[in-house]
């Protein structure tokens, strides 16, 4: 049986997962409502950490949607990831006025010195880097986000000091 046909788990093997029962619980609330896709796609991800194929195959499953319209809009809003995200977070601006104060060469110097690119994370799952088209900090450009925290008049040695300092701990 293809991936895409695969039916939800059995209410047994609902059971012991709390993450599922939390989206059946939104799922729920919601009615089953197609409408609230991505109120429930949220509650996922949070769940979850990130929108595993298997979980958008049990919510366009459960709202009786086809999996290439769950799929659509999960890939169409940037606070969707498919994939996990490191234990940090770096997301670089690529606003106006940051991309004017060089937020690109922010990018550029964590590709050149630790071969982190946009919308990856380290192959030990450390850090993640993303970019946002605004962040609204405006007046601090170029600004980054660390772990949630805005930092403005960020240089591109600032943010390599930050990545490499996330790289560099031994704790999990």
């Amino acid at each position: 049986m293809p991936k895409t046909m695969l039916k939800p788990p059995s209410e047994k093997a609902n059971a012991g997962d709390k993450r599922l029962k939390v989206l059946d619980i939104t799922i729920k609330r919601n009615q089953h409502r197609q409408d609230a896709l991505i109120e429930i796609l949220h509650k996922a991800q949070s769940s979850f950490g990130y929108l595993e194929e298997e979980v958008l195959i049990y919510i366009a499953h459960q709202l009786k949607l086809p999996l290439s319209q769950v799929f659509g809009v999960a890939t169409f809003y940037h606070l969707f990831s498919l994939k996990p995200s490191g234990a940090h977070n770096c997301v670089v601006c690529l606003g106006t006025a940051c991309y004017v104060k060089g937020s690109a060469e922010l990018l550029d110097k964590l590709a050149q010195e630790v071969n982190l690119h946009e919308g990856e994370t380290t192959p030990d799952g450390k850090v993640s880097l993303m970019t946002a088209r605004c962040i609204g900090a405006c007046g601090l450009a170029p600004a980054a986000v660390y772990d949630g925290k805005v930092c403005g008049k960020q240089t591109s040695e600032a943010v390599l000091a930050q990545v490499k300092q996330w790289l560099e701990n031994n704790e999990e």
